[in-house]
């Protein structure tokens, strides 16, 4: 497997995880308040500007530019098409001018990172995602859309 490859394979486990947290979120999430000022939409909008970042590091360019976030369903909609956006650069045969362990250090474990406090904070806002053996998960390099298959091994 390659460097390339493996980081398609972290792609894709942000895609995975990402999509547990956001299914089936009550409407109210995403203005959950813990009284630390990051709401999940919040974290929800800087987890796709850590997705633009990435992009634009690979791309020789490191540009790093926050937005003000949208919807929840169009951040949720943001994060996936930024997974998607850098999954495909990897595969157009463009020069990866971005350092990939930098980058997974970075920007990929943040995100990974932001992915487990929406989890706890779907818990504390008294809607958990239901566990799973991530081990036994069916995640696939190249699939970082919302669809992804549903747990192989769920507590």
């Amino acid at each position: 497997m390659t460097d390339q490859d493996c980081f398609r394979h972290l792609l894709a486990t942000l895609a995975y995880r990402g999509a547990l947290c956001f299914r089936d979120a009550p409407e109210a999430f995403a203005s959950y308040d813990t009284g630390n000022g990051k709401t999940p939409l919040m974290i929800l909008a800087h987890m796709g500007d850590l997705l633009d970042w990435t992009l634009s590091c690979l791309q020789g360019r490191g540009r790093w530019q926050p937005i003000v976030p949208g919807t929840w369903s169009e951040e949720v909609a943001r994060f996936h098409q930024g997974l998607e956006r850098v999954d495909r650069f990897l595969t157009s045969g463009d020069p990866v001018q971005g350092d990939l362990p930098r980058l997974i250090q970075g920007p990929v474990a943040d995100a990974l990172t932001h992915i487990g406090q929406l989890a706890l904070l779907r818990r504390m806002a008294g809607s958990p995602t239901k566990g799973e053996s991530f081990y036994a998960a069916e995640i696939t390099i190249g699939r970082v859309g919302a669809d992804q298959a549903p747990p192989r091994k769920p507590f």
